[in-house]
């Protein structure tokens, strides 16, 4: 049965098959969880895996994209998937590439044959821009996310853990999750 569940902690130190990077378009190490993130794997070695994935790919990802690396020192997950949410700065309304950072996040799990995965609240800090609530908007594209992966892959079975680090962010993940519970699926 396919889960989702909102968790007050942080996203890294969850024992899962896949922690979410909240990547930024050069994969580079930065601050909040990608540094976290970067720091728990080992950032040197975790740099070197990332810069080969640009060098891969011939381009900077683009927002929405997801890939996937080793986990290296981060002993409590099996891989990172690096996943670009949009800068809300510079672009206000773009929540359907929130929705896709989520969504290819999910297909990545899949394409790995993973199963669980721990999501920081993506595009919900320094990028949440003049969004009013940053850490509702991104738990409703995380929800609706795993509805349409869960309603195209119904013999895929994942756990979705989303975690929010603060009292204020809680509350507005619990709202977003009240009035989306009726749509949700657990399959």
């Amino acid at each position: 049965m396919s889960t989702i569940k909102l968790i007050q902690g942080s996203s890294v130190d969850d024992n899962v098959d896949a922690t979410v990077n909240a990547a930024n378009r050069n994969l580079l190490a930065g601050l909040g969880v990608c540094g976290a993130i970067f720091k728990k794997a080992g950032v040197e070695i975790l740099q070197e895996a990332c810069d080969k994935v640009i060098e891969n790919m011939g381009r900077p990802l683009i927002d929405g994209e997801a890939v996937i690396t080793k986990a290296f020192g981060i002993n409590n997950a099996k891989c990172v998937i690096h996943a670009v949410g949009p800068n809300f700065n510079i672009t206000p309304d773009s929540f359907d590439k929130l929705f896709l950072a989520y969504y290819n996040s999910l297909e990545v799990l899949k394409q790995n044959n993973l199963h669980s995965i721990a999501f920081p609240l993506i595009s919900s800090g320094i990028f949440a821009g003049n969004i009013a609530e940053p850490a509702y908007e991104s738990a409703k594209q995380c929800i609706e996310a795993y509805n349409k992966f869960v309603e195209e892959n119904p013999d895929y079975e994942i756990d979705v853990r989303l975690f929010a680090f603060n009292e204020n962010a809680i509350g507005e993940c619990k709202r977003a999750f009240d009035e989306l519970m009726s749509k949700t699926k657990t399959l």
